[in-house]
C-alpha cells in the first residue's frame, strides 16, 4: 500500500487533472485549436474550470508499446515540471508525431515549450 501512495504522489499535478474520457479527447479535437511542431501537435480548448486537464495520445505509428510509454512519461513529466506557465481553464491534448520515437527527453520539452508559448 506504500508504494501506490508514493506513485499516486508521484504522479500528481498541482494545477491538472488527466483528460480520459473519449468524448472528451473529440470534444477538444472538433472545438480546440492546434498548434504543431516538428514532434507535437497540440490541441486547446477552454474548459471553464480553474484546473487544467491533460490528455496524451502516442500513435501505434509511432512504435512498440515500450516506445510509445516512452513518450507519455517524457511529454507528461516535461508537463509537470512547467505546468506553472500553462494557462489555468484549459483542456489540452498532446499528439506525439512518428519521429518523436527517437528523441530525447530535451527535445520532448523543448517541443512542449515551444507549443506553450502559443497560449
Amino acid at each position: 500500500m506504500a508504494f501506490f501512495s508514493i506513485w499516486t504522489y508521484a504522479m500528481s499535478y498541482e494545477f491538472s487533472e488527466s483528460l480520459k474520457k473519449n468524448d472528451d479527447f473529440q470534444q477538444v479535437y472538433r472545438k480546440g485549436k492546434s498548434y504543431a511542431n516538428k514532434y507535437l501537435v497540440m490541441y486547446v480548448l477552454e474548459n471553464h474550470t480553474d484546473k487544467n486537464r491533460l490528455g496524451i495520445s502516442v500513435s501505434r505509428k509511432v512504435g512498440n508499446s515500450v516506445v510509445r510509454h516512452r513518450i507519455t512519461r517524457l511529454i507528461r513529466e516535461s508537463y509537470r515540471l512547467h505546468e506553472n506557465i500553462f494557462n489555468s481553464g484549459l483542456d489540452i491534448v498532446v499528439i506525439a508525431r512518428k519521429n518523436a520515437s527517437s528523441v530525447s527527453y530535451r527535445e520532448i520539452e523543448s517541443a512542449l515549450l515551444h507549443l506553450a508559448k502559443f497560449l
